[in-house]
């Protein structure tokens, strides 16, 4: 595998989401059951990032990840592991959150994931599977793995 970067690995997607935003406040949307691609979800959670944190590796053998980032600032790494991937062994780098690129990204089964918080405050990250959560199916390796060609960049406190 050669961590060669992609533009966007095989499968992975990345959908704007609307911001209905006024002095008061703002609604944000994350997922409709009219959406392109739902099938309905096992479970929402929500994941809080302090600042200067980052979380990974993870990756799910059959779950797919539907995730937004409604509050703060979140560079997710993705890193395909899928042999039979057109984008096998590549990085892929996707800056998410609030105020200008809030949007969905869904990561399906046999994607490496994770991902730190850029901000100086806490960050949120919401995630609607597709199943309920199984601990059997996901796998998880520690940041500095070998296996997975990306060098997590240490924050100064």
């Amino acid at each position: 595998m050669t961590g060669t970067a992609a533009a966007e690995l095989a499968g992975v997607e990345w959908r704007p989401l609307r911001v209905i935003a006024d002095e008061r406040g703002a609604v944000l949307h994350m997922v409709r059951a009219d959406a392109p691609g739902f099938v309905g979800f096992g479970e929402v959670y929500f994941s809080e990032l302090r600042p200067g944190v980052t979380k990974g590796w993870k990756l799910h053998l059959r779950m797919t990840q539907r995730l937004a980032v409604p509050v703060g600032r979140i560079r997710f790494v993705l890193f395909d592991a899928r042999a039979d991937s057109p984008t096998a062994g590549r990085i892929q780098i996707c800056l998410s959150g609030r105020p200008d690129r809030y949007g969905l990204l869904i990561i399906p089964p046999g994607i490496w994931y994770g991902f730190e918080n850029l901000g100086d405050g806490p960050a949120l990250i919401a995630n609607c599977a597709d199943l309920m959560h199984d601990p059997a199916e996901s796998r998880i390796l520690p940041l500095d793995t070998p296996e997975i060609p990306y060098a997590w960049t240490p924050r100064k406190s």
